[in-house]
């Protein structure tokens, strides 16, 4: 008997980015172990997941010297990078990098505090991701 497959249920595959950087979007974003480091990284998931042409890369990749993550920034249709909080670690390894970014994002700048918690609001990723999506025009593909 052959069961009826949920496509819903199905994974997303994302597009292969070290194939297709020229006609991505990349973002690379904050891993930190606060709030607004989470934040940043679910933004970034988020932004992949619905939206048009968008695709995170691995920040940490680049700060170990990958040469695919490497080219992967330098060829990108435009670089987009998260921060977490003030000290811009992500935009930090992506300028050591010789990375050109072309939008820059700092989660407090959104009014959201960094808290020592990994407890994080939908509703602040959801906002974070709308704002960010509308200044470099990223189709977002959600219900607000």
């Amino acid at each position: 008997m052959v069961e009826k497959v949920d496509m819903e249920k199905l994974p997303k595959f994302l597009p292969l980015c070290h194939k297709e950087a020229e006609n991505l979007d990349i973002i690379f974003t904050c891993s930190g172990a606060a709030s607004v480091g989470k934040i940043g990284h679910e933004v970034g998931v988020l932004l992949t997941k619905a939206g048009e042409a968008a695709r995170l890369c691995c920040t940490t990749a680049v700060a170990a010297g990958s040469e695919m993550h490497l080219d992967i920034g330098r060829r990108a249709r435009r670089v987009i990078v998260i921060d977490g909080c003030p000290m811009k670690c992500a935009t930090k390894v992506i300028q050591k990098a010789g990375i050109k970014i072309d939008y820059s994002f700092t989660i407090t700048d959104f009014g959201i505090a960094k808290q020592p918690t990994l407890d994080i609001s939908e509703e602040d990723v959801l906002k974070v991701a709308l704002a960010i999506a509308e200044k470099v025009g990223i189709k977002l593909n959600v219900k607000s």
